[in-house]
């Protein structure tokens, strides 16, 4: 099998139920032959565990099929470091798959196993040795928020041309003819001059006249800024939860 190329790869269970994904095989330091998968689990792939390759194979092309139930692998031993494991984390990786742990490697570079190997069950005191109870377990949702960009907003300038009418009282001077008549009081300045002459007197007529000019003028201040909005936005997706009943059987 080439188990180099397994990274990537789906790992199920035996009933055929996704585990997770292979990040990458770990092989024997000496020997160079491939000993465990580390698998990443969890709804968002936030855990790690680790498989023997013993008995894994090939369930298609994108698919690698192990002897366990899922729950069983995900209760595997957490290990700290999983860039490397430790003769320490093999042992206990090792007890808890049911494969006798030994510094001395098999042919197939991993630890002999015993006469049967567990089958990753936890009915009727499979799995751990000694372990008379059984776990129920059940998916839970993660959800997370990345933060992504999704829109960009700019301050944009530019003119637009409006009418502007504005009513602008003007002033203009118009002449007007007074007669008065010959009285005491002004007739000596009236007889002061030629009895008969051509005379002209002359008068000047103002007028307002309207004129426009255009002054740029600050108005306001524009600029961005950003509040924060809260909605809910709901989330449907399907988990899976274990129950457990008691069957009774006479006998």
């Amino acid at each position: 099998m080439d188990i180099d190329g397994w990274g990537g790869k789906a790992i199920v269970d035996r009933d055929g139920s996704k585990i997770g994904t292979i990040e990458d095989v770990h092989f024997d330091k000496e020997t160079r032959v491939p000993e465990w998968v580390r698998v990443r689990t969890g709804l968002f792939g936030t855990r790690e565990t680790f498989v023997p390759v013993t008995d894994a194979q090939p369930a298609d092309d994108d698919t690698v099929r192990v002897p366990y139930e899922k729950s069983f692998v995900k209760d595997a031993p957490n290990i700290d470091d999983t860039s490397e494991l430790s003769q320490s984390d093999e042992a206990e990786l090792a007890h808890y798959y049911g494969l006798s742990y030994s510094e001395a490697r098999s042919s197939t570079g991993l630890p002999e196993s015993r006469g049967t190997q567990s089958t990753g069950t936890r009915a009727g005191g499979a799995g751990r040795s000694g372990d008379d109870a059984m776990t129920r377990s059940e998916e839970e949702l993660r959800v997370s928020k990345p933060r992504r960009p999704s829109e960009l907003v700019r301050l944009k300038k530019h003119i637009v041309t409006e009418q502007k009418q504005v009513t602008v009282p003007v002033q203009r001077e118009e002449v007007r003819v007074e007669r008065e008549p010959i009285t005491e009081a002004n007739r000596g300045e009236a007889m002061s001059g030629p009895d008969l002459k051509d005379d002209e007197h002359a008068v000047t007529l103002h007028e307002e006249q309207v004129k426009v000019e255009k002054e740029t003028v600050p108005k306001e201040r524009v600029r961005l800024d950003k509040d924060v909005s809260t909605h809910n936005e709901r989330v449907d997706e399907e988990i899976r939860k274990e129950q457990i009943a008691v069957d009774r059987e006479r006998r």
